[in-house]
């Protein structure tokens, strides 16, 4: 395992280790590529524009979200491929060659809303 891996690993779920940034971020990924603007996410989650400010900052920093600028709004969206890296990371060792420990994760991946 490389150690860059291993320190991105470290950012992500260091961010993620936070319940309002975990709530950002599991809200985005449910937003899907569209995004939502940071006045909507404030709104849904019920957070002051600056404690949210500083959550989407630390999600930003760890790569686990991206933004863009529509007119005046700043749409966020969750960052799939980082998302999908840091869940390839942890899984990547899995296992060790009996099939029955990743059945349960296979099994949720099959009932996600996406798969």
């Amino acid at each position: 395992m490389s150690s860059a891996k291993l320190v991105k690993a470290v950012e992500a779920l260091s961010a993620l280790a936070h319940e309002s940034r975990l709530s950002i971020f599991r809200l985005l990924v449910r937003a899907g590529t569209d995004g939502l603007a940071a006045g909507e996410i404030a709104r849904k989650l019920d957070v002051l524009p600056n404690t949210l400010s500083a959550n989407l900052a630390v999600l930003a920093n760890a790569g686990l979200v991206g933004s863009r600028r529509e007119g005046r709004s700043i749409i966020y969206t969750a960052d799939y491929d980082r998302m999908t890296a840091l869940l390839g990371f942890l899984m990547e060792d899995c296992c060790n060659g009996e099939a029955a420990i990743c059945a349960p994760l296979a099994e949720i991946a099959k009932r996600s809303a996406c798969c």
